[in-house]
């Protein structure tokens, strides 16, 4: 890549922008925390300095609210969370990165942007395309993934061994073992897993969704989350809580990798982000003793596509030199320095590494397992807020108060329905 070929001198592409300072703004989350780590690299090759407003990710998200509005924005780079996809977009708050991939004295002609992963690329960057927000011959790339993660299972080998459970390949394996794990080890529960009230709710569901053969809509808008597929996922979702660890019915995803890691459960479906946490003792009371398999399959493959991107607000003041760091960022040798430093892959060649692979071992696994990342396990739409806080108020009743999957679902498709009607979806109908 030009930018670690140049340097000295801080020449090349980069001249122009040398003594340039860009402000970034990314979430407090493990994969920016090893952004940080490989900054200086980038200073110290092309003389363009870096500040960071690092932010909890929904007050990221609030700050970023009000940044877009502004005539002239504060940041040249920003992280965001997938579901800001949409409605960044829509508000045509973002710029299309054609322009700057089209320019020669800006585009890296060693980029490989082939090698990008294309589930992820799907999911966070392309917005126009088929239903709006997946890849089609209308859609455009207006951001980059970076920090993105996708589900795999993480599993006690030495409780799994120890019971002669095998490790779950399927959605029958895996809720037979979610409940016998608690029969067999005192105190332990199976899985844990997210659940509480609002998008933690509706995330857990939705990951069991995908595959079970579901979808929250058809490809005509109609609502389809309430038919077979759609209650076989709510009543998985209900027996992993109601087999799992004491107090899952409240764990967001920070409760629940803290009770697996503090050995309460013996799995955990859920990102890839969190393993480099259960391999650290000084953190985890598992590390050494956990195994990773693919998210198990149903009638289908289909582990979640979701995390972070970086794009260029239409706003920002230094937006060639933001593209560079971007670029730079997400290069086959950015990509790598940030996964040595912790961070995920955000490249196919990446997760081939040997040397990467040497030292987290785990990430063969997580490579994978994004062959079968699927990009449709949720509708990136800018209706999605209220949808998504809908299903996960819902699903909480079945999880606590003991309401009818059917008829949960049923009110969800019927009230998701008149919100897509009211935001124009069946006009040409």
């Amino acid at each position: 890549m030009a930018g670690f070929a140049v340097a000295d001198g801080h020449g090349g592409p980069y001249a122009p922008y040398a003594g340039t300072t860009l402000v970034i703004n990314v979430p407090a989350h493990p994969h920016y925390n090893a952004m940080m780590k490989v900054l200086p690299q980038f200073t110290e090759e092309t003389g363009i300095e870096v500040e960071v407003d690092q932010l909890q990710y929904l007050k990221m998200r609030e700050r970023q609210t009000l940044e877009l509005t502004k005539d002239e924005g504060d940041y040249d780079l920003i992280s965001y969370v997938v579901f800001s996809k949409a409605d960044y977009v829509f508000a045509d708050q973002l710029e299309n990165l054609a322009r700057f991939f089209m320019n020669p004295k800006l585009a890296d002609p060693a980029y490989d942007a082939e090698d990008l992963i294309d589930g992820y690329v799907a999911n966070i960057g392309i917005a126009g395309g088929f239903k709006g927000y997946l890849p089609g011959a209308t859609g455009s790339l207006f951001g980059i993934p970076y920090g993105s993660e996708t589900s795999v299972l993480a599993y006690r080998k030495d409780i799994f061994e120890k019971h002669g459970i095998a490790t779950p390949e399927n959605y029958d394996q895996l809720l037979d073992a979610a409940c016998k794990i608690p029969e067999v080890e005192e105190g332990m529960g199976g899985m844990a897993s997210r659940a509480a009230s609002g998008h933690q709710a509706s995330h857990a569901f939705l990951l069991h969704l995908a595959p079970l053969g579901g979808r929250v809509f058809d490809d005509n808008w109609e609502p389809i989350i309430n038919n077979e597929a759609g209650v076989a996922a709510a009543n998985a979702l209900k027996t992993i809580v109601d087999c799992g660890p004491e107090g899952s019915q409240t764990f967001g995803p920070s409760e629940a990798a803290a009770a697996f890691s503090q050995g309460q459960a013996a799995m955990f479906m859920d990102s890839i982000a969190f393993a480099a946490g259960f391999e650290d003792p000084t953190k985890s009371k598992v590390a050494g003793k956990v195994g990773y398999a693919l998210h198990p399959e149903g009638v289908r493959r289909g582990s979640q596509t979701g995390g972070f991107g970086i794009a260029i607000p239409k706003n920002a003041q230094n937006k060639e030199a933001a593209f560079l760091l971007m670029q730079w960022l997400t290069s086959k040798k950015g990509d790598l320095a940030v996964a040595m430093a912790g961070g995920n892959p955000s490249r196919f060649s990446t997760y081939e590494n040997a040397e990467l692979n040497a030292k987290y071992p785990y990430s063969a696994t997580f490579g994978e397992a994004l062959k079968y990342a699927d990009p449709d396990w949720r509708p990136i739409i800018p209706t999605w807020g209220k949808i998504n806080a809908d299903i996960g108020t819902t699903m909480s009743q079945v999880l606590t108060e003991g309401l009818d999957p059917q008829e949960a679902l049923d009110g969800v498709a019927e009230r998701a329905r008149a919100i897509m009607d009211e935001a124009g979806y069946y006009t040409w109908q």
